[in-house]
């Protein structure tokens, strides 16, 4: 059965079971008990927090290999920041004027890899400004658009999602060839760890999320050249407090429980065995795709995928033969007893997917059952 929560009962809110993964709708994350811990040790006592985030700066730097890092409230933060330390600089003037700036203050951006986070870019007063079309982007193109008034260029790296024929190793040559820096939104990009290291390195200013390596939800860093991370620093809810330079990053605060939580989720990540982690994985999946099997026109089957998750279940659904489609699966999930959110609805009606990696321990044996009472219904 699903735990019971007092104040959720109390405020009317219904528990749900997180089938779906690290979405932001639907909690993001859960540390687990030893990153818990560390954080309830952190509650004990108070710190100067520019020392915290200087030296938790540090442990992710060494642990990335690249010059520098902070750590932010979330990934979206993390790209504010960025644009507006490519903006202003270390100019203590400039920075208490953002997001009004001068001229230069065009970000350049692929077409093709249009996505909702580039209003991160705008926040900060940078300009989009577009290379190329719906279908890619030349070389060419991408020279003739960056220009005196380039602060930046900026890439989304998911491929799993969102595809370019330019690289981002191509994308970042022509930017230093204009002596521009570039901003790579790498928010989930945390595995194989070889793929973080090899991400973390590839751009001026690289943003991550840590709830996907369970850190909480509203976390996440920036890293790479050390000038451009500290004019980052600088935009921060900490450049506000202490430089009296009036910086647009003064909502993005962080708990001391948070910061730590990062650094404790990193510590973990690196040093668990990924190969047990995923083989316990799959075999949480193959639970639930076990117990659609002999249903009527229904087939599950654990998939690899090209994304930090690796792994997730796919039910496929053959509407002519089954009692429902997957729209009407998903939606009984949802509306049912306990209430579980899975991953959505792909290809049509025909196919939901469904992620155990946000799961807590048991709670695939309840959906194993929700799924055959539903299609058997």
């Amino acid at each position: 059965m699903v735990k019971s929560n007092r104040i959720y009962e109390k405020l009317g809110v219904r528990p749900v079971i997180n089938a779906g993964g690290n979405t932001t709708l639907w909690g993001g994350s859960t540390p687990s008990p030893e990153v818990r811990a560390i954080m309830d040790d952190a509650d004990s006592s108070y710190v100067e927090m520019e020392e915290l985030l200087n030296r938790a700066g540090d442990y992710i730097a060494e642990t990335l290999d690249v010059e520098a890092a902070h750590i932010t409230s979330g990934c979206f933060a993390a790209l504010v920041l960025s644009t507006a330390a490519c903006l202003a600089g270390n100019d203590l003037r400039k920075t208490g004027q953002l997001p009004q700036v001068g001229n230069r203050n065009e970000i350049v951006a692929l077409k093709s890899l249009r996505y909702p986070y580039r209003r991160s870019h705008t926040v900060s007063g940078g300009l989009i400004v577009e290379a190329g079309d719906e279908n890619g982007c030349t070389r060419q193109q991408l020279y003739d658009v960056i220009s005196p008034n380039t602060a930046a260029v900026t890439y989304i790296l998911q491929p799993d999602v969102y595809t370019s024929n330019l690289t981002l190793r191509e994308v970042a040559a022509i930017a230093h060839d204009h002596d521009v820096p570039i901003i790579v939104d790498a928010a989930s990009q945390i595995y194989p760890i070889e793929t973080f290291r090899e991400t973390a390195q590839a751009g001026d200013l690289v943003c991550f999320g840590t709830k996907y390596v369970g850190a909480p939800q509203s976390t996440g860093f920036l890293c790479g050249k050390k000038e451009l991370v500290d004019a980052a620093i600088l935009q921060s809810f900490m450049g506000f407090e202490a430089s009296a330079g009036n910086s647009i990053g003064r909502g993005y605060k962080l708990d001391r429980q948070d910061v730590v939580g990062v650094v404790a989720a990193m510590e973990l990540w690196f040093s668990i065995n990924h190969e047990e982690r995923l083989i316990e994985l799959g075999e949480r999946l193959e639970v639930m795709a076990k117990a659609v099997q002999g249903i009527p026109g229904v087939m599950g089957r654990v998939v690899t995928l090209n994304n930090y998750v690796q792994l997730e279940l796919e039910i496929t659904i053959d509407a002519s033969r089954a009692l429902k489609n997957a729209g009407q699966v998903v939606q009984e999930l949802l509306g049912g007893e306990p209430r579980i959110r899975v991953r959505g609805v792909t290809r049509g009606d025909d196919t939901l997917s469904i992620a155990a990696h946000t799961m807590f321990e048991g709670e695939e044996l309840i959906v194993a059952d929700k799924l055959r009472e539903i299609l058997s219904a």
